[in-house]
Order: C-alpha cells, then structure tokens, then sequence
C-alpha cells in the first residue's frame, strides 16, 4: 500500500537519507549546545534564576547586552526545550520566559549530582576552540599538548568528575577498600593524588579522611594554580590548608628519592592520557607504604572493541579522538593508550610496574576502578 498523501515513506536504516538525517540530528544538538555555551557564559541563565520570568529587556540589562540579541536566544532556548514562555502569542517584546528549577539545577548547581554544565563547556569551549590545531597535529603525525586545550578544557574535565568524587567515592572507598580506608583514619596516613589536575578529587579526598595528609601532583602547572586558588577558597574552618599539599611536575618520576609513606595512591581519570603510563605505575609503586593500594579510576569500557558500543562508550571515543589520545602522543616516546583503556591494557600496564590487578565494577556508567598493589 503506498504511503498516505502528505506522509513520506520511513527510510530504510541504513539507507543514505537515514544517515543524513542522523548527521542532521548530531549538527542540531552541537548547535544547541553551542548555544547552551554562551548561556553559561554570558549569564543568561544566572540571570534567568535571579529574575524568575522575564522578559528580553530585563535578561539583557540584568546582563549589560543586547535585547534583540537575547530575544533570539531566549527564543531558540524555548524551541529547545530548555526555557518555557508566557503566552507565547504575545508581541516579542512583552513575552516572558522561565528557566525551569529542574533546569536550572542541572545547568547551575555543581553541587548536584545531576550537574552538566562542565559537558557544555568542555567540547565546545575546550575541544572545538583546538580543531585547526588538532587537525594539523593529526596531519603532521603528531599529539597536541593538554595546555593547548587551555581553561575551558581543563573546568570542565574537573567538573564532569566533580560529583563523582563528592557523592560516590567515599562509599566506593568504603565498601571495596575496607582495609585502607580504616588506616586513613589513623592519625599521621598519608595520600598521593597524582595527576591531580584542578586539585577537587585531592579536596574531596581531604575531606574524606580528616586525619590523613593529602598531596597533589600534576604535570601542569596551569591545573596547579587551579588546585591551588580551590585549596585557598575552601571554607578556613575545615583546615584544609594544614593538610594537603599541591606540586607541579611529572608523575613519572614521583617517588625518586622519596619516603614511601602513602598508603594509598591515586590516579583519576588520567593513567589513559599519559605518554609513559607504566613509568608513572612505577613511581606509583615507590610512593606505596607497605600494605598500601594504588587506586585507579578509568572508563568503564567493554573488554574488547565492538561496533554496537553503549552511548557511553561512543563518548568516550569521541573524548579520545578530540582530546586524549593527541594528549597522550604530545611527548614522545608514547604508549599512545587513548581514552578507551580495557581492562586487560591495565593488567598489562601494571604487571609491567610490578603490580597486581583488582578490577572494581562500582556499577557506575562511565567510570571503573581499579585497585593495584606491589608484588612481593
């Protein structure tokens, strides 16, 4: 039976219309998220927040902007789906438009697990701000360094693990390190958080374990004066400042002269970006005290590669591409491991740093731990 009048016939899946209107679908949502961008930025939904509903005039002057600019945003925020609106028949000028709590949670509130914002600023204001230079540094068979991706890259990594380490790591510490999370409560223990990068996983560790000293490594120093600005903004009253420690340099060569005192050993959501991720399991392994544990936290990827990957895992490709693995291949020699590490690449890696492999499902879609400990 042919199709009604005026209904056109579904297209087959793999037909080439389908693909077109899937990349239609993808060139959509990078265009709203665009604008999503600039809404973060230039305050638009703070002010929306403040200002509760309202119209084009007031948004644009709580922001010193343009009213018919903020019109045209305001009204494609509203074709989105993320802003509501007034008696949308009425003149331009007198429309009023909402930012729905749950909204305003998701895109405001980084203490929420439910914050996304950092997924807004990290592609667009990270990853697509480097796309002539990634695009030579793939040409030219070379990385591209984590200080090319500047301020808007390094927030939003930070924040997308941000809830992470505030809701989850504590109980995943809890229940699947019992042991050494019983000696960080011991006066005088000791952590190492390497790569710490904006210093929050090294904060949020801090406040886990009270008694324990905190010190934060990473490679860049850009991150370390953010981990640093963090520790100084920290409420006095948690004495933060009498604890935790933070340095620049390379987690490769940690441990070289130093006491092994820490008793656990952290790596978060970095070993995959690293050119000498064996190197830096190494100097993990002489930073342990005796009975100590490294702990990596690292996509949750299947253990070997399929077409039919989860949603999860296309991002974590796509993450790998754009940033991590011209990361990883920016210094040289490079183990070139991207962000899609399986399980067996740890083993591998760590074995090779003589350590022993403890694979850890938390049950979380994006992240895995792992726990390694010294061979005898």
């Amino acid at each position: 039976m042919p199709p009604a009048r005026g209904k056109p016939a579904a297209a087959p899946a793999d037909s080439t219309q389908s693909f077109s209107l899937r990349l239609f679908g993808a060139g959509l949502a990078s265009a709203e998220l665009m604008t999503c961008y600039l809404g973060l930025e230039l305050g638009l939904y703070e002010a929306l927040r403040r200002t509760g509903p309202a119209t084009a005039a007031q948004v644009a002057e709580d922001g010193d902007l343009d009213a018919r600019m903020v019109r045209e945003w305001l009204e494609q925020q509203t074709c989105a789906g993320v802003l509501t609106v007034d008696a949308p028949e009425a003149p331009p000028a007198d429309r009023r438009f909402t930012l729905p709590p749950a909204h305003a949670e998701a895109l405001l509130d980084s203490d929420s697990p439910n914050w996304i914002a950092p997924l807004v600023v990290m592609p667009i204001g990270g990853m697509a701000a480097v796309l002539p230079q990634l695009v030579d540094a793939y040409r030219g068979r070379r990385g591209l360094s984590y200080a090319a991706y500047g301020e808007a890259l390094r927030g939003g990594q930070a924040g997308l693990n941000q809830g992470v380490f505030t809701h989850h790591l504590p109980g995943w510490i809890g229940r699947h390190l019992p042991d050494i999370d019983a000696r960080l409560r011991v006066p005088g223990s000791s952590i190492a958080d390497v790569a710490c990068g904006s210093g929050l996983s090294t904060l949020a560790l801090a406040r886990m374990f009270p008694d324990a000293e905190v010190h934060g490594l990473d490679l860049d120093e850009a991150s370390i004066r953010d981990a640093e600005a963090n520790l100084a903004a920290a409420d006095p009253a948690e004495g933060l400042g009498e604890r935790v420690r933070f340095h620049a340099g390379d987690a490769a060569e940690a441990g070289d002269g130093a006491a092994a005192v820490h008793t656990l050993v952290c790596v978060f959501d970095a070993l995959h970006d690293m050119s000498a991720p064996v190197d830096v399991l190494q100097a993990c392994r002489r930073l342990l005290a005796p009975g100590g544990a490294v702990l990596l936290m690292e996509p949750s990827v299947g253990e070997r590669f399929t077409p039919a990957a989860p949603d999860s895992e296309r991002f974590h490709y796509a993450v790998s591409v754009l940033h991590c693995l011209p990361v990883g291949m920016s210094r040289t020699p490079s183990a070139a491991t991207g962000t899609v590490m399986r399980p067996d690449t740890v083993r591998r890696y760590a074995a090779e740093a003589g350590l022993d492999t403890r694979v850890i499902d938390v049950g979380h879609p994006f992240h895995r731990l792992y726990r390694l400990t010294a061979r005898p």
